[in-house]
């Protein structure tokens, strides 16, 4: 279902807005209640444009005719039965202010007026997509009263009678019904199909009364395409009742589609002129003068018949105020044209001969709305003005009447208009930082994380180092391929397990090699195999595969060496009992296999000259240590595998910690 509040504020023109508002503030001071009913809730509903307002009030709404006269508006006329009052707000918009009733027929055409609420004022309407109200009412503003779906009939564009005997009770309903077939393009439903038929047939027509009579006529000059209507009640012979003189033929057709064309012109100009006074004077531009007279005797409100009379002295007193000295500038022309009235312009527009006046006219419709493409929009948005700002439309406004008189031809002259109409920039934006004290606590764990590290490593290097002390003699080549197992359990002193014990878990599950290798063992030391750097407790070791045998190059000790402690304390050492946590060694005769065994006499005939070893790469990127400096050289991984169990001198001081890594 649509929403009927922005229908209203968006479907409607300012004009339209306007009026329900002064009527609204009428309403309010008499204590009354008041609808949107009738052909503008249709209208609103099915998209049409609204043409006419009706409005139903709960109560006597000829009391509202002093109020609406102090507001601005002005009463066109009046009808005692119904308690209905026919007025015409500033913009020619026409409104229809009518008391809620109902209606009980004494004979066809013979009706009695009643006053009731707007739920039986809706149920004495002619079809259901008429019988819908809208509140205006605060608290319910924009609610819809729909009590004969008339919202569906509308969905399929089908006319339905509210009542089974409504064109027998009302005659006029039946014009009514040929009119909206013509203008709207819908049918009625097969039901009040054959009704229509009944009653057409049966002449039910001949007690039409005077009221409806002058309400019909009238509406064809306010229908937008009044020479259809006219035709297609003529066609049906309604015309014959309600005013015989009356017919097609006598409309200037050429004439009603140049006013036609002129009229939309001005409307995308932004100038909403009623043509219904205009289009009645070409529908009947060919009738007898005695006719027209008797003719505009008819119409329903005199306020209508007035503006009719009064349309060549409209246009002679906007033709002097178009060429006045004061509306020369075309800037002042252009306020004039859109704040004049909009009847009066048309007709001039459609009349007139005079060069002077049409030329203004040519400058009105097509030349000044070129320069609304000079607008600088862009350099509005460079300067934040936007849409979003109330005063936007002005100052758009404002610069279209520049650009028509001549003035802001360059952008430094457009940019010094626009700045005192340019919104201070924004304040920049505010970024929100993380608290420094936390950003040091992570920096600080950070750092921790490093140092430990570091230290890992640095152990490391010390054992590597210390590996070399008192030469290689228990280095043996068994010509295996077998993983470097650490069998030393001993802990830190912190009770963690150092990094060759976890070396010694990773190689549990690598399998035996076969025996027939074994008795290699007695050929050549071959080079020493590339010691894998330690590894974190989350990675595994990798191990790699033994280098070919080769022929070690001798290696002069450095000078150091000489210098070095003996390994007493560090036999010693190793015979101290283990820590609680020490991790049992793996043997691999825990898996039902026996162990390769050293060969001691190739062990002593191994020269004493230390086998090349490969770089050693740190997992963290420690600083290697040189032996140069005094350090003990590295104990071989082969060494530690056969129970040997390198310890630091006790003179040996703790080396230097390099810079920390950020």
């Amino acid at each position: 279902m649509p929403d009927y509040i922005y229908l209203l504020e968006n479907r409607l023109s300012a004009d339209q807005r306007n009026a329900l508002l002064q009527l609204r503030e009428a309403a309010r001071e008499a204590g009354m209640l008041l609808f949107l009913t009738g052909d503008a809730v249709r209208d609103l509903t099915s998209g049409h444009a609204v043409r006419d307002l009706e409005i139903s009030v709960h109560g006597n709404a000829l009391k509202l005719k002093k109020t609406v006269e102090k507001l601005g508006g002005t009463v066109w006329g009046e009808h005692e039965d119904s308690q209905s009052l026919y007025l015409c707000f500033p913009g020619t918009v026409r409104v229809d202010v009518i008391s809620a009733h109902t209606v009980k027929y004494l004979k066809p055409g013979k009706s009695v007026f009643h006053p009731a609420s707007i739920q039986d004022d809706l149920r004495r309407r002619d079809f259901t997509v008429n019988a819908m109200a809208i509140s205006l009412n605060e608290g319910s503003f924009g609610l819809l009263m729909d009590p004969f779906n008339g919202a569906a009939d509308i969905e399929s564009r089908t006319l339905r009678l509210v009542s089974n005997y409504g064109f027998l009770e009302e005659p006029s309903l039946l014009i009514r019904a040929t009119r909206y077939r013509a203008r709207l393009g819908w049918e009625l439903d097969p039901r009040s199909r054959t009704r229509y038929d009944n009653a057409k047939s049966e002449g039910v027509m001949e007690f039409l009364s005077p009221h409806a009579r002058s309400q019909e006529l009238e509406q064809i000059g306010h229908e937008e395409d009044g020479l259809n209507v006219l035709r297609a009640l003529e066609a049906e012979g309604w015309m014959q009742v309600l005013f015989q003189p009356w017919i097609a033929a006598k409309a200037d057709e050429e004439k009603l589609k140049t006013l036609h064309e002129l009229a939309v012109d001005l409307l995308l100009q932004g100038v909403h002129a009623d043509m219904s006074a205009a289009q009645m004077q070409l529908l009947t531009a060919k009738m007898a003068p005695k006719d027209l007279s008797a003719l505009k005797k008819l119409m329903l409100r005199p306020g209508f018949t007035e503006e009719w009379d009064s349309l060549d002295s409209l246009a002679t007193g906007f033709a002097k105020a178009l060429l006045a000295k004061e509306n020369a500038t075309p800037s002042s022309g252009f306020k004039l044209f859109t704040t004049y009235d909009p009847e009066a312009i048309l007709w001039l527009g459609f009349t007139s001969k005079n060069a002077a006046v049409l030329e203004r006219f040519n400058l009105f419709l097509k030349a000044w709305p070129e320069a609304r493409l000079r607008i600088p929009h862009a350099l509005m948005q460079e300067m934040r003005i936007t849409p979003e700002l109330a005063a936007y439309g002005q100052i758009v406004q404002a610069v279209f009447l520049e650009l028509i008189d001549g003035r802001l031809t360059t952008p430094e002259e457009m940019r010094a208009y626009l700045e005192p109409h340019s919104p201070p920039a924004p304040p920049p934006q505010v970024t929100i930082k993380r608290p420094r004290a936390k950003r040091g606590a992570e920096a600080k764990i950070k750092e921790q994380s490093y140092d430990d590290d570091e230290d890992s490593d640095d152990e490391l290097a010390d054992d590597e180092d210390l590996d070399d002390i008192g030469g290689d003699d228990d280095d043996i080549d068994l010509g295996l391929s077998l993983p470097k197992v650490d069998l030393d359990a001993d802990m830190a002193d912190d009770g963690e397990p150092d990094d060759d014990d976890l070396d010694a878990e990773a190689s549990e599950h690598i399998p035996e090699p076969p025996k027939s290798k074994a008795k290699k063992s007695a050929q050549p030391e071959p080079a020493k195999i590339a010691k894998t750097p330690a590894s974190t407790p989350e990675k595994p070791v990798k191990t790699e595969k033994p280098q070919p045998a080769s022929k070690p190059e001798p290696k002069a000790k450095p000078a150091a060496a000489a210098t070095k402690p003996s390994l007493a304390p560090s036999k010693a050492k190793a015979q101290a009992p283990p820590a609680k946590h020490k991790a049992e060694p793996v043997h691999a005769e825990a898996k039902g296999t026996k162990a390769a065994k050293p060969n001691v006499k190739a062990t002593a005939k191994a020269p004493a000259k230390p086998p090349v070893k490969a770089p050693v790469k740190p997992l963290h990127k420690a600083p290697v240590k040189a032996v140069a400096k005094g350090k003990p050289a590295p104990v071989s991984s082969a060494k530690l595998a056969h129970g040997a169990k390198p310890s630091k001198p006790p003179e040996k001081k703790p080396a230097p910690k390099p810079a920390k890594k950020r």
